[in-house]
């Protein structure tokens, strides 16, 4: 990290609808709901994650370090995805403090699961739960997301402490 003291970084993430696969959402499935397209597992909350950590990081974005044409990151789960971020945001000698997202969705409902989000983002961020937002609203029809779901997050980090 070239300058002491905290960074910020925003991610942003939109997926549409694919029926045909399961709806992970920050690493939580959403049973009975239509999943999202895309060539992982199309978990736009901790693909958002990702990049607002990387961008904090200065390490250029999600399509940089995990390609949609790589077979490599096919399938790829959003949390693991998370946790090989993570790796990358710490070697750089830095470590997140605060991690905040909205989800941006018609559907489905994300209060029900809400906690079970925020403790599987800790527990790949290595935060105590205090520490990882999840907070939704519905575009109440506005198109923003009507053919699909999107998130956008902000995470703080700041050097990792020594000695």
């Amino acid at each position: 990290m070239s300058a002491p003291g905290p960074r910020v970084g925003l991610g942003v993430d939109l997926h549409g609808w694919d029926p045909g696969r399961p709806l992970l959402l920050g690493g939580v499935s959403f049973e009975g709901e239509p999943g999202l397209a895309g060539h992982s597992d199309g978990d736009v909350v901790c693909h958002a994650v990702a990049d607002a950590l990387l961008g904090a990081a200065g390490l250029a974005d999600l399509g940089a370090h995990f390609p949609d044409d790589d077979p490599a990151f096919a399938g790829m789960a959003g949390l693991a995805l998370l946790e090989r971020v993570m790796g990358m945001v710490t070697t750089q000698g830095i470590e997140p403090t605060h991690v905040d997202t909205t989800v941006l969705a018609e559907r489905p409902a994300i209060g029900p699961r809400r906690e079970a989000m925020v403790r599987a983002l800790a527990g790949a961020l290595g935060l105590d739960p205090e520490h990882v937002s999840v907070k939704a609203t519905r575009p109440e029809g506005l198109g923003l997301t009507g053919d699909g779901i999107g998130c956008l997050a902000v995470a703080l980090v700041q050097p990792r402490a020594t000695g």
